[in-house]
């Protein structure tokens, strides 16, 4: 059982909390997607049970994933996923990344919808909640228990500040490449001894990790923002995907 007065349990759980739901604005747009044909007194019980689907498979493929962490070479493949997972969160999406989500008129359809969504969009979430959870299963209930309902219900909120703020998008990113650093270090093929030639190593390529996604990600959406001046004018806000009126 891990220790809960620990000041290191609380920090992971924050990370977790963080990444869910800097990485769950995606998945909060689909369940609106998802549900937005549902007649108004089933879309709570589409919403509902499509979460309760979603956040069972995700704590299952979490669960393998903090098993395949202990393979030699996995965690450095782990940490450089993570750095691009960072890089591609400070990038802008393209305007019609959700164009394809189905909808569905039936209340059990739009539950598969949900459901199958969250597995093929969770792949950098199940990676990067692995990495912080340090092998714990309980850190990855807990903090997926917490993250989530703030992710459905309180998703116009998140995807509005993320909108309004995208300092927060840089935060994420950097956190990402903060942990992957964290990674690069304690995989099984790395000798202890390397952590050990520099006070605070693990610390030091953290710092290193975050500050190259956080300086790579802008780097290149400076380059997509020349590339495409408007589509941030033409893309639909975070408020219009929830309320199903898209531009």
């Amino acid at each position: 059982m891990p220790d809960l007065a620990s000041p290191t349990f609380w920090i992971a759980v924050l990370q977790i909390i963080a990444i869910d739901i800097l990485l769950g604005g995606d998945n909060a747009v689909v369940i609106a997607l998802a549900c937005r044909k549902l007649p108004d007194e089933q879309r709570k019980k589409g919403i509902f049970w499509g979460v309760v689907g979603a956040i069972g498979l995700r704590i299952a493929l979490i669960y393998f994933a903090l098993q395949l962490l202990a393979v030699p070479y996995l965690k450095i493949v782990g940490g450089l996923l993570l750095f691009w997972i960072g890089i591609k969160l400070v990038i802008p999406e393209d305007e019609e990344a959700h164009g394809d989500v189905a909808t569905s008129a039936t209340l059990a359809g739009a539950i598969k919808t949900i459901i199958v969504a969250d597995a093929v969009m969770s792949i950098d979430n199940v990676i990067a909640v692995a990495a912080a959870s340090h092998g714990s299963i309980v850190l990855v209930v807990f903090g997926i228990a917490v993250s989530i309902p703030i992710v459905v219900w309180g998703s116009k909120l998140v995807l509005l500040l993320m909108d309004r703020y995208p300092v927060v998008i840089t935060a994420g990113g950097g956190l990402l490449g903060w942990i992957g650093g964290g990674m690069l270090l304690t995989d099984p093929t790395v000798p202890a001894s390397w952590r050990e030639i520099l006070p605070y190593s693990t610390y030091l390529v953290s710092a290193v990790g975050a500050l190259v996604v956080v300086a790579v990600g802008t780097l290149l959406a400076g380059r997509h923002h020349e590339q495409h001046p408007s589509s941030e004018l033409a893309a639909p806000s975070g408020e219009e995907l929830m309320e199903g009126k898209p531009k």
